[in-house]
């Protein structure tokens, strides 16, 4: 008997080693494509083009950037480089009068580096549907979305405009939850059905009120480009902005699947570089290298503040957001620029004429006004800079 009961006091253990795992896997195995690749890799990550399918955005024609007379010849202060460092940053550039001022990288990064944009490829989006209406692919930002997509064309879809895309007051019942594994979120991420999910959306409270960020919104413009333009969005920001901008390399933009579709609310990835031809983009009033590449109105509209809405929650008008650009006001500049989740910034410092691009891993998780906290650290270090010049 005691013999006996030593054997069952070490089997039963080794048993439920054995069990546990294997219950483990087999749970695993019946979970949702996107879910175990959400436990899979855990966290998004600015290099996480190596991980998803992408379609190239070609870059036919590159103008490199000049590097200024006194290029790398101004130093940070420890403050400055302390909040660089503390939000493990990969690159930080500065580009006044077409010329390179300042730039530094990080954490193995170079000037040819991709990193994910996140959500600043939002802003890339609404720059194209700038140029599809210059094209008169798209009659307006009053068009109805149902006009291109038939999802949209019944009720209470039907009422839906793509400015209220634009401004992220579409009303619909997209969750934009980051923590949740079962959220839309996570499912456009890392599913493999991204144009499908915003196709099922509903609009649940009047478009045009309220200011809710969703990555849906900038999902169906992107639908609303493919239909319009009969092209891929890669293809058509190839040809509309990323040649004629003159960027040195090629982008990726990250897809749902093989042969897919853009997860065109995030998941542009390019360099530090190239990524600040958008901000000289927004400087120029739409024109580069000598070309009009998006209305000069259309710019204007889409870094002026949607003052007609109220942000969700604080019922505050909106003076932070445009058409897809965040809007920054520092110091007396009102200041147009693209954010990511982890800090992927391009600033438009007009009264300036510079350009300033940040990358990286983290970013504050405190708002002010609706912007994260320490990027008041980027625009303030450009600007002492330009201003020591």
């Amino acid at each position: 008997m005691e013999a006996g009961g030593e054997a069952m006091k070490w089997n039963k253990p080794t048993a439920w080693i054995v069990a546990v795992p294997t219950m483990l896997i087999a749970s695993y195995a019946l979970l949702p494509a996107y879910l175990q690749n959400s436990i899979r890799y855990l966290f998004p990550g600015i290099q996480d083009h190596r991980i998803f399918e992408n379609r190239e955005v070609k870059a036919n024609s590159p103008i490199p950037w000049e590097l200024a007379s006194d290029y790398m010849q101004h130093s940070l202060l420890k403050s400055e480089r302390d909040t660089l460092e503390h939000y493990k940053s990969v690159a930080y550039l500065i580009i006044q009068n077409n010329a390179i001022v300042y730039e530094e990288y990080w954490d193995g990064y170079g000037p040819g580096s991709l990193s994910n944009s996140f959500s600043a490829a939002k802003s890339i989006v609404g720059l194209l549907i700038g140029v599809a209406i210059d094209e008169g692919l798209i009659e307006d930002v009053e068009q109805a979305v149902g006009d291109f997509i038939p999802e949209y064309n019944t009720p209470p879809n039907k009422q839906l405009k793509i400015k209220h895309l634009l401004t992220m007051s579409s009303g619909l019942n997209w969750n934009e939850s980051y923590a949740n594994p079962f959220s839309i979120t996570t499912k456009a991420y890392y599913g493999k059905k991204v144009n499908q999910l915003v196709k099922n959306l509903t609009v649940i409270e009047t478009p045009g009120k309220e200011f809710h960020y969703k990555s849906g919104d900038t999902q169906l413009l992107s639908l609303i480009l493919k239909k319009a333009t009969g092209k891929s969005l890669s293809a058509y920001a190839s040809e509309k902005l990323w040649t004629p901008l003159g960027a040195e390399k090629a982008a990726l933009w990250s897809l749902d699947k093989n042969r897919g579709d853009e997860k065109a609310y995030c998941c542009f990835n390019s360099n530090a570089r190239d990524f600040a031809r958008l901000g000289k983009l927004i400087l120029n009033n739409g024109m580069m290298n000598g070309k009009q590449l998006v209305p000069t109105k259309y710019i204007k509209e889409s870094i002026s503040p949607a003052r007609h809405l109220v942000h969700h929650e604080d019922k505050k008008p909106v003076d932070f957001y445009g058409y897809q650009w965040w809007i920054l006001h520092h110091e007396g500049d009102t200041i147009p620029y693209a954010r990511g989740i982890y800090g992927q910034y391009i600033f438009a410092l007009k009264n300036h004429n510079a350009v300033v691009v940040r990358l990286g891993h983290e970013r504050n998780n405190r708002y002010i006004n609706h912007h994260p906290a320490e990027i008041f650290s980027y625009v303030s270090t450009a600007k002492r800079i330009l201003e020591e010049r």
